[in-house]
């Protein structure tokens, strides 16, 4: 498998996330899922969007980590992670949310934090498993019910 620094208006990542959000619209049960269109500037560094690939280039997932609040303990935010349905439970999930981490940390963010949908439970047992905490909302994302976080400073 290849770990690829794409971003999101990338041909091949574009792909995976218009399947990413295809799938949300029509398992969406909390009214109607408001499809964003991801500004490839938001993922610029210290951000970073990462795409995995099979070897013979087959796309499997993808995910981006922002800068949000730089000035107020240096949070950064997991976005778009997204593992296409044959890649399922094969780990590359925890994987790429694990790269997305060691960039935060490398970057030397204090805290990286997300949001989700309930309707999403593999995702949010991912996240629990991960050593995300639930936290109150720090944004208004309309089509999240749970946010979460997790420390990246030690003792913390």
């Amino acid at each position: 498998m290849r770990v690829i620094e794409s971003g999101p208006d990338d041909p091949v990542t574009r792909e995976l996330l218009q399947a990413y959000f295809a799938e949300r619209v029509e398992g969406f049960a909390a009214g109607t899922y408001r499809v964003p269109s991801p500004d490839p500037a938001r993922f610029a560094p210290p951000g970073v969007f990462l795409r995995i690939d099979e070897d013979d280039g087959a796309p499997l997932a993808c995910g981006g980590l922002r800068e949000i609040e730089p000035d107020h303990g240096r949070r950064m935010e997991v976005k778009h992670l997204f593992v296409a349905p044959a890649a399922r439970g094969s780990g590359i999930g925890r994987r790429l949310l694990g790269l997305l981490e060691a960039h935060a940390r490398r970057e030397g963010a204090a805290w990286l934090v997300l949001d989700t949908n309930r309707s999403l439970a593999a995702a949010a047992g991912l996240y629990r498993s991960s050593g995300f905490l639930p936290v109150a909302p720090f944004n208004d994302n309309p089509n999240a019910t749970d946010w979460y976080a997790k420390s990246l400073v030690p003792g913390a």
